[in-house]
């Protein structure tokens, strides 16, 4: 099994889903309401105070399935999901050596 975990903009939330709710298997997401900034290196502040404290808000994605969904899950995100600008997100897989789906049994 593999995580697939994104953090994007909030504005791409509801197109996102609507994407991945298309995808043929997929098991369903957790979001979560997160905080975040881009490397220091690649916005132009004007001081380390500013680079270190300006944080935007951003959406995080969490997707556990099949290793054979997972990069069908990533190219949907970045699909969606960029712009083109810096702090479009980051997408990234990881693999599960074990996961249960909490349900009741059907016996």
């Amino acid at each position: 099994m593999m995580e697939v975990k994104a953090v994007i903009r909030p504005n791409k939330l509801p197109a996102l889903r609507t994407a991945l709710m298309e995808t043929p298997g997929l098991p369903g997401l957790a979001v979560a309401k997160v905080e975040g900034c881009s490397a220091p290196s690649k916005t132009n502040k004007a001081n380390i105070k500013d680079e270190l404290t300006e944080y935007s808000a951003k959406v995080r994605i969490e997707i556990i399935g099949n290793n054979d969904i997972a990069e069908v899950l990533m190219d949907r995100i970045v699909m969606v999901c960029q712009t083109g600008q810096v702090g479009d997100g980051v997408v990234w897989c990881t693999e599960v050596p074990k996961a249960y789906f909490i349900a009741k049994s059907s016996t």
